[in-house]
């Protein structure tokens, strides 16, 4: 059976012993409590020890000088067999039986094995994509000269001739003007004389000949 041993200073120590079924033991300076204990540094209703799977724990209910492990005062304390525990100025010592350790041992949840962390699975990258070559400028191709075709140059030959030719009318037209014995416009006397040479050409028309004259006899 679990033993609980309650030292009280200038006090005889107090043995308690429990059965493992028992759930919930309560401590205090109250009659009650399932343990009493003496002492004004005790409150009416000091502490708890509850059975958990696999072991014990003493809790703080409220007290006022609370519970102290290593000089370190905590609420809630995993008792452990050989564990001295302050409640107050009261010493609290717990300890177990060889028998009641594997009974509790059983008791305890199997431990989950610990996450570990592998290593990372290295995923070959794709293969690395040939680097795009900058496309260069295109370059604008050299103005060359269109060359005239043939046909051009004598177009222009022909425009020149024509400027000529009405220029040396304009002149025969002016000078033609002058004379006053001459119709009133070159284009006129031209007319006049293509006429007449179609009058001349047409067959059954009389001309005027001028009889050679004949030389006297001898």
């Amino acid at each position: 059976m679990p033993r609980v041993i309650i030292t009280v200073p200038e006090q005889n120590p107090q043995p308690y012993r429990f059965q493992l079924d028992r759930m919930v033991v309560s401590i205090g300076r109250g009659s009650d409590n399932d343990i009493v204990v003496d002492s004004g540094s005790v409150s009416s209703r000091h502490a708890e020890m509850h059975r958990v799977e696999g072991g014990y724990e003493l809790a703080d209910v409220g007290s006022t000088n609370g519970i102290k492990y290593n000089e370190s005062r905590q609420q809630i304390v995993s008792l452990r067999s050989g564990m001295s525990v302050k409640l107050g100025d009261v010493s609290f010592d717990f300890s177990l039986t060889e028998e009641e350790l594997e009974v509790l041992a059983r008791e305890r949840p199997i431990d989950q094995t610990p996450v570990t962390k592998e290593p990372a699975i290295e995923t070959p990258l794709p293969p690395a994509a040939a680097p795009r070559q900058r496309a260069e400028p295109r370059r604008r191709p050299a103005y060359t000269p269109v060359k005239q075709s043939s046909g051009g140059g004598f177009g222009s030959i022909l425009v020149f001739l024509i400027l000529a030719a009405a220029a040396f009318y304009a002149g025969m037209e002016v000078r033609y003007r002058k004379d006053p014995n001459t119709a009133d416009s070159l284009y006129q006397a031209i007319m006049e004389k293509i006429e007449a040479d179609k009058a001349a050409s047409k067959p059954g028309q009389a001309v005027d000949t001028v009889p050679a004259e004949v030389p006297p006899a001898e």
